[in-house]
């Protein structure tokens, strides 16, 4: 594939400037991220709840639905889903593990993930100061955090200075245009200035200065309505990104790991199909307006009005997150099981599931296409006929 874009270099790799976003539950796993790999690019397996991709996982959960069993079952699935996606990428691109730090287990989630051979860690929804503790005893494995806006950026460097460590490249992600958990406090922030891509960039570099590591060149990967041609170009060309990083375009691709109501529904949603809420995890998100998405909207108050502290609503004895305001009764926020709602969405369930996507279009429209021919467009800008 020709294009006139520099590598994305992360460390002793040359790679295309094309990074896959992790998408859970279970919508990025080995068959989407080798996919993305094997084109040269970074493929990401998002590690939350793995198990609803492995029948025989499910079905100990049943026979003992502890919380702790739980846990056990999910970094299983997590070492299978990273090692069939090292094989399957033939030794080409990279593999990453996006693990979220809203998570309670995500110390456990970075661990497994560096154990079982993942060449990258993504940490996003909460500042992950921590990860360079987590991976001392894995240097090979590289590190991406996930911030929004400069502040966030620079409390990580100087944070992570102090462990004598930088990241290996650092995600700016824009909350007016990602989909899932979105990196803004609340809904009326999400369009602010403080995340335009020009001026995050500007500023990171500043940062970069003032900390005197200007020459360490961190790559600086812009994520959030990237899946078009010209946003690309001007992202590496003009605004000095060195690659771009999308979701929902290659969620509805052949390789997802979602069933195909799941890419329907994504590819389906026009802008006007999409809502932006405030999700169980404290943080605002952006979905499809489906059956359940509306319900809930509509009885939204109610719930929150009535929250109390309850541990039995979570879900399966699950506790997946660290702060839930459904199991916490935090009235503020989401009142729904997220895990569940996005378990269903994985299984295509159009009346119960939670379908994450981005705002922007897709490259392809409505069709399902290959994650070749999706990032031969993201890079070219020559849509490829269907066959």
């Amino acid at each position: 594939m020709k294009h006139l874009y520099k590598p994305l270099k992360i460390r002793e790799k040359e790679l295309i400037p094309i990074v896959q976003g992790g998408m859970g539950v279970g919508i990025s796993a080995s068959s989407l991220s080798s996919a993305v790999a094997r084109e040269g690019g970074v493929g990401t397996i998002a590690s939350i709840d793995l198990r609803h991709l492995h029948p025989d996982l499910l079905e100990e959960s049943k026979v003992n639905p502890s919380a702790e069993n739980f846990l056990r079952l999910n970094h299983i699935a997590l070492d299978r889903e990273i090692k069939t996606a090292l094989k399957n990428s033939q030794g080409k691109g990279m593999i990453a593990v996006n693990v979220m730090k809203a998570v309670k287990d995500f110390e456990g989630l970075v661990r497994q993930s560096c154990e079982s051979g993942a060449e990258a860690i993504v940490m996003g929804a909460g500042l992950p100061l921590e990860l360079p503790d987590l991976t001392a005893d894995f240097p090979q494995v590289c590190l991406f955090p996930i911030l929004s806006e400069s502040r966030g950026v620079q409390i990580v460097l100087k944070r992570w200075m102090k462990k004598n460590r930088l990241p290996d490249a650092i995600v700016i992600e824009h909350p007016n245009h990602a989909g899932g958990h979105l990196g803004a406090t609340q809904i009326t922030d999400l369009g602010h200035e403080r995340f335009s891509f020009p001026r995050v960039v500007e500023e990171v570099h500043e940062i970069y200065k003032n900390l005197g590591i200007e020459n360490e060149h961190i790559p600086l990967i812009l994520a959030g309505g990237m899946a078009h041609h010209k946003k690309i170009d001007t992202a590496l060309n003009v605004w000095g990104a060195d690659a771009v990083q999308i979701g929902t375009a290659f969620a509805v691709t052949h390789e997802g790991d979602a069933h195909p109501n799941f890419k329907k529904v994504l590819a389906d949603a026009e802008e006007e199909d999409i809502a932006e809420f405030m999700s169980v995890a404290g943080l605002p998100a952006r979905a499809v307006k489906t059956s359940f998405l509306e319900k809930y909207l509509k009885s939204e108050s109610k719930l929150q009005s009535v929250a109390k502290a309850d541990p039995r609503r979570c879900t399966e004895s699950f506790n997946c997150l660290q702060v839930c305001g459904l199991r916490d009764g935090i009235s503020k926020i989401g009142q729904f099981c997220i895990d569940q709602r996005l378990s269903d969405a994985l299984k295509g369930d159009l009346k119960k599931g939670l379908f994450f996507r981005g705002k922007d279009p897709l490259p392809y429209g409505h069709e399902s296409r290959s994650v070749k021919d999706t990032i031969h467009y993201l890079l070219t800008g020559e849509l490829v006929p269907a066959v």
